[in-house]
């Protein structure tokens, strides 16, 4: 277990320190707040009201009762289960972390509750319109993927944080999509 906890730092390192550039440290701050995926909510609401069939409703409320669980099981559950300092909090970093956030956060680094919730929208969203979009429905993947990399990259969170997270929301994202496929669909 040590030595997986001392990749995850080494892999920390690279990602929040030595692999920076100045575009990304402005992007990625944006990338990881929440307001930044809105746009991208309202359009898929909005595209799916208008080519959907009467079931959107059902695949929008799907997805804000996943989040809602998604989010209680990953800052309710599990943090509380598993405390870990988060990189920007964690003084016995080799090297400290570039906090490229105005705020320190002072909750538990695992999981990352923005790749467990991203993840497990992305998951349910590729499975659910992946006959409608074809080959484009993985770039939802893509998407949660920066997210993540972006918390990371910023230094609130170590990699297997983001990992970890990304797992449990896929798995939540899977059974979501799984089920709403077997009852209802959007076309």
């Amino acid at each position: 277990m040590q030595q997986l906890l001392q990749l995850d730092r080494q892999a920390f390192y690279y990602i929040n320190s030595a692999w920076q550039n100045p575009v990304f440290d402005h992007i990625m701050p944006l990338v990881r707040h929440s307001n930044f995926s809105v746009p991208l909510y309202i359009f898929l609401l909005v595209y799916g009201i208008l080519n959907f069939n009467k079931n959107v409703w059902i695949w929008a409320a799907t997805v804000g009762l996943m989040v809602i669980l998604t989010n209680y099981i990953s800052s309710d559950v599990i943090k509380e289960f598993w405390y870990r300092f988060r990189p920007c909090n964690d003084e016995t970093l080799q090297h400290p972390a570039r906090l490229l956030l105005s705020y320190r956060p002072q909750s538990s680094s695992f999981t990352s509750s923005h790749a467990t919730n991203h993840f497990a929208m992305a998951v349910f969203f590729y499975l659910t319109t992946k006959a409608i979009f074809g080959k484009k429905a993985i770039l939802f993947l893509l998407w949660s993927g920066i997210i993540a990399y972006a918390q990371v990259y910023v230094g609130v969170h170590f990699p297997l944080d983001v990992i970890c997270g990304a797992f449990v929301g896929s798995i939540f994202g899977y059974l979501a999509a799984l089920i709403f496929n077997k009852y209802f669909s959007l076309v």
